[in-house]
């Protein structure tokens, strides 16, 4: 299985390394950090899809915006065609239609925005972000992250409970439908109700994509949690159990440090993490 590293979308908040960590100016960097898997005999699956082709053209059209104002004010969030998925996965020499199966970590609107760019692909995701996302959405971020627009010609979800056999003392949903034993999904819930890691077998160990269990490369790998004031604030903000996300975060640190050898982690938003990862030197 190989695996591709796509940046699907650019957020610079204003703050610099209140957000980021390293930026020397008044913006930081925020990236929406995506997987393209080349299967052999599944087509390719992508984690995650960033923003989307209509999220760059149309992005505030009334009376249903992909993406509010507030939340592109705050973000800062920059919005470009060669950055979404399809046009990254194109210059790869793939076509739409290649993409068949698209695994979700939580439907968001930055990770969720290109799911109509691949009309022929199966969106594989936990049951209870579907019931988040399409259900009453009451208060300012839940009215804010989900996004009706971004999903409502999508036709073809497989939607999982949260419970599955052990994966590294983590509950993991195995035998995903159409797709390889080799990915699964692991129930994550803090940020989202429903909100997932996603775990790739790979010859060396294993790949977790975490989503947004947590943000900032300081908060695994070592004993204590580190990140950037802006950052932290911003995680509050977002999350629906402040017990469950900190649980589940400290959880993935003791995993990224006691299993180093067996296990990867790499969130959505780092934009360190990425480089380091398209460059194929993961953390």
């Amino acid at each position: 299985m190989r695996i591709h590293h796509l940046n699907c979308g650019t957020d610079c908040p204003l703050g610099g390394r209140l957000f980021d960590g390293r930026s020397k100016g008044l913006t930081g960097k925020l990236v929406c950090h995506c997987l393209l898997l080349e299967t052999d005999r599944h087509g390719l699956v992508l984690i995650d899809t960033g923003y989307g082709l209509r999220d760059v053209r149309h992005p505030h059209r009334r009376p249903h915006p992909r993406i509010t104002r507030v939340m592109r004010t705050m973000l800062n969030i920059q919005l470009r065609e060669e950055d979404t998925a399809l046009r990254q996965i194109e210059a790869l020499g793939f076509r739409a239609e290649d993409v068949r199966h698209i695994v979700l970590t939580h439907l968001d609107f930055d990770h969720a925005g290109g799911l109509e760019d691949f009309p022929s692909a199966t969106v594989h995701l936990l049951e209870r972000e579907w019931s988040a996302a399409t259900g009453p959405r009451r208060g300012f971020v839940s009215r804010n992250r989900y996004r009706p627009s971004q999903l409502d010609e999508v036709h073809d979800w497989r939607r999982y409970g949260a419970q599955g056999e052990p994966w590294f003392g983590f509950n993991a949903v195995r035998d995903l439908e159409g797709l390889p034993p080799e990915i699964l999904m692991v129930p994550l819930p803090g940020h989202t109700w429903g909100h997932a890691g996603i775990a790739v077998a790979r010859e060396d160990g294993w790949l977790l994509h975490a989503g947004d269990a947590y943000f900032y490369r300081g908060e695994m790998r070592g004993a204590v949690r580190q990140c950037p004031g802006g950052l932290r604030g911003y995680q509050t903000m977002m999350e629906v159990d402040r017990g469950l996300r900190f649980a589940n975060q400290e959880r993935l640190r003791r995993l990224s440090i006691e299993h180093a050898g067996k296990v990867r982690i790499l969130c959505a938003h780092d934009a360190q993490e990425f480089e380091h990862a398209a460059m194929g030197n993961l953390l």
